[in-house]
């Protein structure tokens, strides 16, 4: 396997934005050597990225034979919309680089995990603009991730939102961006058009930070304008579990939920039938 990491800079950006990328090493004896990738965007309530959500996934997916990457973006005090001109910035790279790491550039995936879902989401839903698009100097459909995986997202900034991920996102305090036409654009079950890529979403129905009617809304929004999308609820368990297993468990011991273990498998299922393995 081939392990490298990059700077990332576009506009607005901190010091210590990378993509860490895990590539699979391509053999004469084996059926795939092309295959799809998995970026990945840890959460971390836009004040930090998460550990717990980054090697320890993308390991997950190489182990399903797909390429995977991780970013760290620039947090606190950096602001939108740097975050999503740094994936922008890894999605150039990544296709930049696909032939040597026979990457199939136009089956790649964003990953994201509570506000990494908001990020996930936003750079999906925007990365047409054309903010997004004149910052690394490609076209919309290159653009344009091939599916998107929301793990107990942050997606609405109304009723349902976690305040401390739009303030610290946006700057100030919720309070004073409440009716502005910014917190308005990142509610993002408003911003869904058929133009989206197709989403595996899951969440728990007890989570006590992001409230699951995140999930809710976003997956509604998909249904309106017919953009497939595949959603589970489990009935227990907090927010940022990982992969729920004793491999993303907090420094405490935290984080193992049995019943939600599954939904790695089920993303694998989800993939596969979406995008195959490789070619």
């Amino acid at each position: 396997m081939l392990v490298e990491k990059f700077k990332i800079a576009a506009e607005g950006s901190g010091e210590n934005a990378n993509l860490k990328t895990y590539i699979i090493d391509s053999s004469e004896q084996m059926k795939y050597n092309k295959r799809p990738l998995v970026l990945i965007c840890p959460g971390g309530g836009y004040g930090f990225v998460s550990d717990r959500e980054a090697e320890v996934m993308a390991l997950q997916f190489t182990a399903m034979g797909y390429h995977a990457a991780v970013l760290t973006y620039s947090t606190y005090p950096v602001r939108y919309p740097a975050q999503i001109l740094e994936v922008a910035q890894a999605w150039k790279l990544i296709r930049e680089n696909a032939e040597e790491w026979n990457v199939l550039s136009d089956k790649t995936v964003i990953l994201g995990c509570s506000a990494g879902g908001h990020l996930a989401a936003s750079y999906s839903l925007f990365c047409g603009e054309d903010f997004v698009t004149k910052s690394v100097g490609l076209v919309a459909d290159e653009l344009r991730p091939a599916g998107m995986i929301l793990c107990y997202p942050v997606i609405t900034s109304g009723e349902f939102s976690h305040r401390d991920s739009f303030a610290t996102l946006l700057g100030g305090d919720y309070e004073s961006l409440v009716g502005t036409e910014l917190l308005e654009k990142v509610s993002l079950e408003k911003q869904v058009t058929e133009k989206a890529p197709p989403a595996f979403i899951w969440h728990t129905y007890t989570d006590n930070v992001v409230p699951v009617e995140n999930s809710l809304l976003f997956a509604s929004a998909l249904r309106k304008h017919n953009v497939n999308c595949e959603l589970h609820i489990f009935p227990d368990g907090g927010h940022g579990l990982g992969l729920a297993s004793e491999l993303s468990q907090d420094s405490n011991g935290w984080g193992v939920q049995d019943e939600c273990k599954i939904w790695i498998r089920l993303a694998e299922v989800w993939l596969k039938n979406k995008f195959g393995i490789g070619e």
